[in-house]
Formats: C-alpha cells, structure tokens, sequence
C-alpha cells in the first residue's frame, strides 16, 4: 500500500492508523540514517568501480601498441581514459545510491522536503563510504598519480652517464674514442710493441686501467667549463703513449673528446627536463580529473538516491 509523504496535520491521519504497521518510524527518537543502507550502497558502488577499471584497464592495453604508427595516439589515449574515468564514476555512484535510497528504512510521519533531505544525504554518505574505502584499498596508486610521474622523469637526468663504466654506456664510447689509434701511427705504434711494449691481456688490463682513471677524471670536472691544465697534460700523455700521436695532437684529442662528453651530458639533461616537466603535468592533470570524476560521482550517488527513495515508498 502507497503511503504518502506527510505535508499537514490532516494529513498525518492515516500515518497514525497505520501506527501499528510502523511503530518505530512514528518514534519522535527514530534514527534518520540507515547506516545498513548506506553500507550496502557503498560496498556497490566499490564493487563495480573496480570492475568498471578492471574493463577499463584490459581495453586500454589493448588499444596500445609498442610499435610505431599502431595503436591510439597519447592523446586519445588520454582523452579515452579521462572519458571512462568519469563514467566508472558516474554509473557505480548512481547504482550505489540508488541501492542506499532504495533499501533505506521508510520514514512515515516526515514532511516531503525533509524525505529529500535524508535521501540525498543517504546517496551522498554511500558515496563518501565507497570513496574511503578505495582510498584505503588503492593508497600505493593513489600516491604512483601524485608523485610518480616527477619521480620517473627524474630517474632519467644526466647521473646516468657518471654511472657509466669504460665497458659500456654513453662514457666508454667516449673514452674508446678516446683512445683509438691514429692509422698514421700504426706503424709506430707496431714498433714500440715489438721493442717490449706490452701486450695481449697485459695490454688490455693496463688499456681498461687507463680508461677507468680517465672516466674519473672526466666526470670530477665534467661540469666545469674546461678541463684543468694538469688533467689536461695526463691524459694526453695516457693517449699519447697508447696511439702514438704527439703531446700536442693527444691534449687537442683530449680537449675534443672532453667537449662532446658535456656537450651529450646537457642534452641528456635538457631531455630529462623536457620528460620530467611532462610528467609533472600529466600527473597534476590526472589528479585534477579525478577530482572531478569524483564530483560527478557525489552528484549522480545523491540523485540516485532520492529517486530510489520515492521507489521504495511507492
């Protein structure tokens, strides 16, 4: 039986007949919140968000390609991903709050206004529910949109060239280089190594020594804008001896190959910069989206709700 919202003292007569069906929604003390109703509807609303990301995730990767030219562009991947974002929100708030209006106890002897008060309120508190909980569940992703983009941008500066060793990395190109021999001087060099010169693995170990000593002496100063005169006169000799180019022709070679290496090492870095600041933005965007999602949410949770409460006092 339809029982019609209270809007004057005549009509609270048939409230007070049926007293006896709802005797405790007539208690002036009754609670106005169905805390069993709101729980219901955020546990929903949790549910399906996860399910909704859970499609989201699998279309999204499916969609992208790790081939140039196949797959979506960044920003319609983007674009894409804000779009279902807002309506994982906005279908798991409203079936959330539609459950709490829905299942929420029956208030009998209340006013219209105050009805849709308390329903609003309900769909608002099953969406603040569902919110805390995924929060509290979804911390470690939450924390990945706000810092872990600068962080990431960050790993890629310039450091990585100093963490480079003569074998491998952008710094052993540059000291092989370094390092290689003049084909006008293979003559003289294949003189001094049959005069007692060393070779074989002697002559590798004394050529990975040598360009360790260098890679140190590059990176101590690689941030100054000339290498010191001493560095400069040593490792010249270093090369000298093992490419048999003069002093003079080995400092110019050293000078060279020192420019290239800050030269790759401010590009390195202006790159890093570049991702970095791309980075900082797309997170900040992300957050300021979900924001936003989130409002919707609160909205359609709150309409919801007070359309599953007329339902249910139909």
């Amino acid at each position: 039986m339809a029982l019609p919202y209270a809007t004057s003292a005549n009509d609270l007569a048939p409230v007070r007949a049926l007293s006896g069906v709802y005797p405790e929604n007539i208690r002036t003390d009754a609670s106005a919140v169905s805390w069993g109703a709101i729980v219901a509807g955020g546990a929903a609303t949790a549910a399906l968000s996860l399910i909704l990301l859970l499609l989201g995730t699998g279309l999204g990767l499916s969609s992208v390609s790790p081939w140039a030219h196949n797959g979506v562009s960044a920003a319609t991947f983007g674009v894409s991903t804000i779009l279902w974002v807002t309506l994982t929100q906005l279908v798991a708030s409203a079936m959330g709050g539609y459950l709490a209006g829905r299942l929420r106890t029956k208030w009998v002897a209340l006013h219209t206004d105050e009805v849709y008060f308390r329903d609003t309120a309900h769909g608002f508190l099953a969406w603040a529910v569902a919110s805390l909980a995924t929060a509290a569940l979804l911390t470690s992703v939450i924390g990945a949109i706000v810092s872990g983009g600068i962080q990431a941008g960050a790993s890629m500066a310039g450091p990585g060239m100093a963490k480079s060793d003569i074998s491998s990395g952008p710094m052993g190109y540059f000291i092989d280089s370094l390092f290689r021999k003049d084909m006008n001087a293979a003559v003289a060099a294949s003189a001094a190594a049959a005069n007692g010169a060393l070779v074989g693995a002697a002559a590798e170990q004394a050529l990975a020594a040598s360009g360790s000593e260098v890679t140190r002496i590059f990176m101590n100063t690689v941030r100054t804008d000339v290498l010191p005169a001493e560095d400069l006169q040593y490792v010249g000799q270093l090369v000298a001896q093992r490419t048999g180019l003069t002093q003079q022709a080995a400092e110019k070679r050293v000078s060279d190959t020192f420019a290239r290496v800050q030269a790759k090492l401010r590009d390195a870095e202006t790159a890093a910069s570049v991702v970095a600041e791309k980075a900082r933005k797309a997170s900040a965007y992300a957050a300021l989206w979900l924001f936003i999602s989130l409002l919707i949410g609160a909205f359609f949770a709150s309409l919801a709700a007070t359309y599953g409460g007329r339902r249910r006092d139909i």
